[in-house]
């Protein structure tokens, strides 16, 4: 159904140049930009904003470099997509994991179900783990599969997008905290991926729909963009967040997703928060306020 739900929206995005469209033009980025400002002026943190809508952009401190945490998921995800391409693997096709290959002090979903560490899993699987439930593990046996941090690097690359940097995986950044702000990006940066992801410019179309429809599964993060959107709205995102640290920062507290607006447009949104020392609670409020301001901006342009 989700499957169907996507392939919906991208048939009614071919029409919507048809249909009454508000894009976000100069002068609402400036209303934006400032009820942004209003909302952060008593906040310590540091927030980037990234928005694409029809061809029109919009962007609030995106020239700082955010440390991307799970949300270099994403990136992961289509290296290793497009390598399978260019191996004929199927989604289906199932792989042996040793226990020796997992670690057992991140985060990992898929200890809780395999305690051995011992197991078969399938390509598919293993995304859904990595993406869907945002597993460390997962995340670390697909960029082996893909040939390295640095493969994945070069297949972002290659895709031409911009404004980002990786060279780490999340051992590393588990062995180094400060190691977390070397993967980074521009919010504009990761627009453009999931704009690239969701246009099917990447991926084949079988990859390009698994994708899409893993995202729109992701039940992590409802208090984020998700907070900020009407409850009938679709969306696919991923999150990411490092949790508090000693000092008492939160690295970053990010989301980044597609939303399919009522009349077929879709609208691609990143919100990052950087060095916090605002609560979990407040972080989330910040990113699911601003998809709020965001969304009546391209919906209400009058109001």
């Amino acid at each position: 159904m989700l499957t169907r739900q996507i392939l919906s929206a991208t048939l009614l995005l071919l029409f919507s140049s048809i249909l009454p469209a508000h894009a976000l033009l100069p002068e609402a980025s400036a209303t934006v930009s400032h009820r942004i400002e209003q909302l952060l002026q008593d906040k310590s943190a540091t927030v980037g904003v990234a928005c694409s809508i029809n061809g029109q952009n919009f962007a609030f401190n995106d020239t700082v470099r955010y440390p991307l945490m799970s949300v270099f998921k994403l990136h992961v995800a289509v290296a290793v997509l497009q390598r399978m391409e260019a191996d004929g693997t199927r989604l289906d096709e199932i792989l042996h994991i040793d226990s020796t290959q997992m670690r057992r002090d991140t985060y990992s979903p898929l200890l809780d179900r395999y305690p051995s560490g011992c197991f078969d899993i399938s390509y598919a699987q293993l995304l859904h783990y990595a993406l869907a439930l945002s597993d460390n593990n997962a995340c670390d046996l697909l960029i082996a599969r893909a040939g390295g941090i640095d493969a994945v690097k070069s297949c972002i690359d290659r895709a031409g997008i911009t404004g980002y940097d990786l060279t780490e995986t999340e051992a590393s950044m588990h062995a180094n905290i400060p190691a977390c702000y070397r993967n980074w990006g521009h919010p504009s940066s990761v627009v453009q991926l999931l704009q690239k992801i969701h246009d099917g410019a990447l991926l084949n179309e079988e990859h390009t729909r698994f994708i899409c429809s893993t995202l729109v599964e992701i039940s992590t993060g409802t208090n984020k963009i998700r907070a900020g959107l009407p409850s009938d709205i679709t969306l696919g995102h991923k999150t990411g967040s490092s949790g508090k640290v000693t000092d008492g920062v939160t690295i970053a507290d990010n989301d980044a997703g597609f939303i399919v607006l009522p009349d077929g447009r879709v609208c691609y949104l990143t919100v990052f928060v950087k060095d916090s020392r605002e609560s979990d609670a407040t972080n989330a409020d910040l990113i699911a306020q601003i998809t709020r301001i965001i969304y009546r901006a391209i919906t209400q342009p009058c109001r």
